[in-house]
């Protein structure tokens, strides 16, 4: 069956069975023009507890399905591959900190929402890439911070604000595969182009930044540039969106290395499957899914 057929199959069964399909900035393009909502993983969380819809197809990875059964507990939650995980989440356990809190106790945990819900439900706060920085800045003076799981953000957010922290030893291998290097042969090749990174990068790479984003600050920067050329330091499936909605402008991935292969498993065939079968079902705990929230709800009411 070609693209065609199939996504005219999946919005007939989306329709009769109420559901809302959300697609992640980095997936593949055939995947995000089926999608109803396309954006972060917390925006789209956030839009899925907020539709009516019974049924949330989440494509992207598994964290991201577990943040919109938090937030969305009384909706069916469907990962479409179940193999979809994100190896930096998984760098961080339960377990462990737990015991990195007991030798440092008082410490507020930071958690990144790239993390499982496990990890969450013992955490102080949450942050994103975009409002990590207003976060930690808005923590009381005094206390000490255990950043996890994501060292590169916690730096960088260390350095803007001056705060001393206890950084997890996690990372997003797709960002840490962009180097500085990378970016010196691109701004060679296009000396007027302007150059974005995410904040999951390395501090070399951050340092050569014009801007220092999250996706979603990307495509608000995309859109009110007066630059004609981009620069993009991040998984390149983000182009694809900020060429469709930007096409008088140029978009030049930093890498074609810069690929997350987790981000890039789910098809439309895939789509199509966990709609018929309701496959697969991502439920978090209730007694997690309450613990995992309430660091969400502070970030919220630290991020007005």
């Amino acid at each position: 069956m070609d693209n065609n057929n199939l996504a005219e199959k999946i919005c007939g069964l989306k329709k009769k069975l109420n559901a809302v399909i959300l697609a992640h900035n980095y997936q593949l393009g055939e995947v995000q023009d089926i999608a109803d909502f396309t954006g972060d993983s917390l925006e789209l969380s956030f839009k899925a507890a907020e539709s009516k819809c019974d049924i949330i197809v989440f494509c992207g990875v598994t964290f991201m399905a577990e943040t919109a059964s938090i937030l969305a507990p009384g909706k069916t939650v469907l990962l479409p591959v179940l193999a979809a995980g994100c190896p930096m989440a998984d760098m961080a356990d339960a377990k462990t900190l737990g015991e990195l809190k007991k030798k440092h106790p008082g410490a507020l945990v930071v958690t990144y929402v790239n993390s499982t819900a496990e990890v969450k439900a013992i955490s102080d706060v949450c942050v994103t890439s975009a409002n990590a920085v207003k976060i930690v800045s808005s923590l009381p003076v005094d206390k000490e911070i255990i950043f996890v799981p994501d060292k590169n953000l916690g730096a960088y957010t260390a350095k803007k604000t001056g705060r001393k922290m206890v950084l997890w030893p996690g990372y997003c291998p797709t960002h840490m595969r962009i180097t500085k290097e990378q970016i010196l042969k691109r701004k060679r090749e296009f000396p007027d182009a302007k150059v974005i990174v995410h904040p999951e990068s390395t501090g070399d790479v951050i340092a050569l930044a014009d801007e220092v984003l999250s996706t979603g600050g990307m495509m608000k920067f995309a859109k009110n540039t007066d630059a004609r050329r981009v620069i993009v330091a991040t998984e390149t499936g983000l182009i694809y969106r900020l060429e469709k909605e930007n096409p008088d402008k140029q978009f030049i991935p930093v890498s074609e290395q810069a690929v997350c292969p987790n981000m890039k498993m789910t098809r439309l065939d895939d789509v199509l499957l966990s709609l018929e079968k309701k496959q697969h079902i991502i439920k978090v705990p209730d007694e997690i899914a309450k613990l995992a929230r309430k660091p969400i709800e502070k970030m919220l009411s630290l991020s007005r």
